[in-house]
């Protein structure tokens, strides 16, 4: 039997009905749990209501408040429509008795249509990218490369990313990959330009996330995510971000809102 990738892993839920179960195994370096992990987790749990053959389309997901490791959460989600094309589904994901995420995630049964997406320039060629090793608590799933220079422990866009493991052959498991490694680049991406990144530069989190996933995603193959700052105000930064393959092919777009109290 093939082992799991490290995705699936943590992605094996105890299902009772429409409500699921995590473990949050701890983590020893980071303290808070990681937006894209419950991001991610959240959006398994509603496709796996879903009938066989729609495709995640979107999600849009609040923070609501900060989660931590080495405890259980509960996903419940609600059917809220199953249509012949689309299916919507609501999860809140609770932690200790407390909302720690809501989400709205959209299926959609693939079908036939024009084929079409802006070709940019790109921000980062890959062969003048870096090889990256620390980054935040996450190097033994992915690889990344970057601006060289960047001596951040943050993975700073545009960068370079792909899983160590084969992911399985799976569009709601990819998806979920997708959703997680979504959430590594807009919180730095969304600071001022004219602010430089430390680490005690002040307090940072992820208020809302959204996701478009465009085409098919193979979580082993390099890609590209360019993000970029659009606003900055009453201590909140929203950032735009496009994940490509190596192609140039646009693979999924992003959009989020982070808090910096700087």
């Amino acid at each position: 039997m093939t082992a799991q990738s490290w995705i699936a892993r943590l992605l094996t839920f105890e299902r009772d009905g429409d409500t699921f179960r995590i473990y949050e195994p701890k983590r020893s370096a980071v303290a808070r749990l990681y937006g894209g992990l419950i991001a991610a987790q959240a959006l398994a749990a509603a496709g796996a209501t879903v009938e066989p053959g729609k495709l995640p389309q979107s999600l849009h997901a609040y923070f609501v408040r900060g989660g931590r490791y080495d405890a259980e959460v509960h996903f419940q989600v609600e059917r809220t429509r199953d249509g012949r094309s689309f299916d919507t589904r609501r999860v809140t994901a609770i932690q200790n008795g407390a909302v720690i995420l809501e989400m709205i995630a959209s299926f959609h049964l693939p079908e036939p249509g024009a084929d079409w997406y802006p070709e940019l320039p790109t921000k980062l060629e890959f062969d003048s990218a870096a090889p990256k090793e620390a980054m935040l608590d996450f190097g033994e799933w992915f690889e990344l490369r970057t601006v060289p220079g960047d001596e951040t422990e943050f993975a700073v866009p545009p960068f370079w990313i792909r899983s160590r493991e084969q992911i399985e052959d799976d569009p709601l498991i990819r998806a979920a990959t997708l959703a997680f490694m979504s959430d590594l680049g807009p919180v730095p991406a969304a600071l001022p330009p004219h602010v430089e990144l430390r680490r005690d530069l002040g307090f940072a989190a992820s208020l809302d996330h959204a996701i478009w996933f465009h085409r098919p995603f193979q979580p082993e193959h390099w890609h590209r995510y360019e993000v970029r700052s659009v606003n900055h105000n009453d201590s909140r930064g929203l950032s735009v971000g496009s994940l490509y393959a190596a192609d140039g092919t646009l693979i999924a777009s992003t959009t989020q809102e982070a808090l910096w109290r700087l």
